[in-house]
């Protein structure tokens, strides 16, 4: 837990409560109804007018089908969604592990539609970034140590999220790991960290859901009976974490001029012209 004096990063939080505790120690929480039923009604059927009236903005080479899932910086293309971001409830969770003033780095919705497994959906294990400590084969993070969030995924929930829809999966305590997972077990349905399986995200209306972006996770598999997945979903970073709102060839710190130097693939990464990668779609 940190928090924020005179500018500087000090550790300890005397107002983190059992939800954050349980995000840093476990790398994942569920809080229940964290939205009204109101709140989440209004809320979906704002995104849903988003998904009517902006088309995909296809920042990736996947087919029209798997674009078409998306929709991206929902804030700023509704007010609720901005407020959502913002709201009380989920800031309490994440301000502990990222300081008083982190922001949103992405804020993407996804709408799964029935079975839609084997397009973009998440459903090989992996992380969001990093793992921003590396660690060596066989090396284990110290007990006595918290270990430090640099980035936290949440999915507001807009519509149940059962079994059978393919839920978020999460391997608690991975994100203590440094590595990421095995690249050759990406999509084995067995795969534990320390012994322990795999702990679905089951979540109802109004439900948020808080992941370390080093944690092992992925959309498990769907079943027969699939209704899709449908929520909101906002990464949080430490203010030191540049936004991914945007993707650099739009958005960016240079001139014309210095993005026509950049050349080569590292000239144009070293002065901040990346290509999506995680949290840019």
């Amino acid at each position: 837990m940190i928090h924020r004096k005179m500018g500087y990063l000090t550790a300890g939080n005397r107002n983190a409560g059992a939800a954050a505790q349980h995000l840093e120690n476990q790398g994942y929480a569920l809080v229940p109804n964290l939205f009204s039923a109101s709140e989440t009604a209004a809320l979906a059927s704002d995104i849903e007018s988003v998904f009517a009236s902006q088309p995909p903005d296809n920042r990736s080479d996947r087919p029209p089908e798997a674009n078409a899932m998306f929709r991206y910086g929902m804030l700023n293309h509704s007010a609720l969604c901005q407020d959502a971001v913002a709201h009380r409830g989920i800031l309490d969770v994440v301000e502990p592990l990222l300081g008083e003033d982190c922001h949103v780095i992405a804020n993407t919705a996804w709408r799964n539609p029935p079975s839609s497994t084997g397009m973009h959906g998440g459903e090989a294990w992996h992380i969001d970034a990093g793992p921003h400590i590396p660690l060596a084969e066989g090396m284990t993070w110290p007990a006595d140590i918290p270990h430090p969030t640099f980035a936290i995924g949440v999915h507001i929930y807009l519509r149940e999220c059962r079994l059978q829809d393919g839920p978020t999966g999460v391997l608690a305590r991975s994100h203590l790991s440094g590595q990421f997972p095995p690249l050759d077990r990406r999509m084995d349905d067995e795969l534990t960290y320390n012994g322990e399986s795999v702990i679905p995200l089951l979540a109802q209306p109004g439900d948020v859901g808080f992941f370390v972006s080093d944690i092992w996770h992925r959309r498990m598999p769907t079943q027969p009976g699939d209704q899709g997945r449908f929520f909101l979903q906002v990464h949080y970073g430490r203010r030191d974490i540049a936004q991914r709102i945007l993707t650099t060839d739009t958005t960016n710190h240079l001139s014309s001029a210095a993005v026509s130097r950049a050349t080569s693939p590292r000239q144009k990464t070293v002065v901040g012209l990346h290509s999506p990668m995680f949290y840019d779609g």
